[in-house]
């Protein structure tokens, strides 16, 4: 049987399942495709900005006000996003003139609302995916009971059960079958994906955000340079 002859057999119920497997299955390619690429902008932003984000950390305020004017250039990355909402948070806290303690809460707060944004943000289109991952195979099993019933109407149209007559209705059984497996593989194989890669995104989110409150709020460890370890280290003997 060709497929030509396969889809003249399809009734319209079949027919209505495997249309709806075919639009879940490009909805599912187009969100995958979307996710892919908006992943790997992040994560190669998020990468060139570890230098500047670093040198701040080590640095001084000429280093914290090159970080603010640089932060824009990182909008899609997910540690920029924190460490600009910290900043600017910071920036306002500290020209108010507020206190020491009520800067620290308002900053952590700020960071994890930004984090929480963040989060969410990556996470779009995840649900999606996992219901077409789970729904997909029970849509095929729903196609392939429809084909079993066409096949036993046509056993009962004609008096007989050659395979001629149930030809028809087993292979849209099974191609409804196989089309919702066919579905549903990709979108699990991107969830589990996506899922982890959101995963190790919170942590270093997470790890930025202390590194900004630990350094916006605790004076930073003047550097000592070799010779002044060497001096400090003679005038000791």
């Amino acid at each position: 049987m060709t497929f030509r002859e396969l889809l003249g057999n399809v009734g319209l119920f079949g027919g209505a399942v495997m249309l709806c497997l075919v639009a879940l299955s490009f909805f599912s390619m187009a969100v995958i495709i979307e996710k892919h690429r908006r992943f790997r902008t992040a994560m190669r932003q998020s990468q060139m900005f570890d230098p500047v984000f670093k040198n701040f950390l080590r640095g001084g305020e000429a280093e914290a006000q090159e970080l603010i004017s640089v932060l824009p250039t990182y909008e899609k990355s997910y540690v920029a996003q924190v460490v600009s909402a910290g900043m600017l948070e910071y920036d306002g806290v500290r020209q108010s003139g507020r206190d020491s303690d009520a800067s620290v809460e308002l900053v952590q707060s700020v960071v994890r609302d930004s984090m929480s944004e963040t989060l969410i943000q990556l996470k779009w289109g995840l649900g999606f995916m996992a219901t077409i991952g789970t729904t997909a195979p029970f849509i095929g099993l729903f196609g392939t009971v429809v084909g079993i019933i066409n096949a036993f109407r046509s056993i009962a149209a004609t008096g007989s059960g050659g395979m001629s007559v149930v030809s028809g209705g087993m292979a849209e059984a099974l191609v409804s079958t196989a089309l919702g497996i066919f579905v549903a593989i990709p979108a699990v194989v991107a969830f589990n994906t996506f899922t982890g890669k959101i995963e190790t995104f919170h942590v270093e989110m997470n790890r930025a955000a202390s590194q900004l409150v630990n350094r916006l709020f605790k004076v930073p460890e003047p550097r000592v340079s070799n010779m002044q370890k060497a001096e400090a280290a003679h005038a000791a003997r």
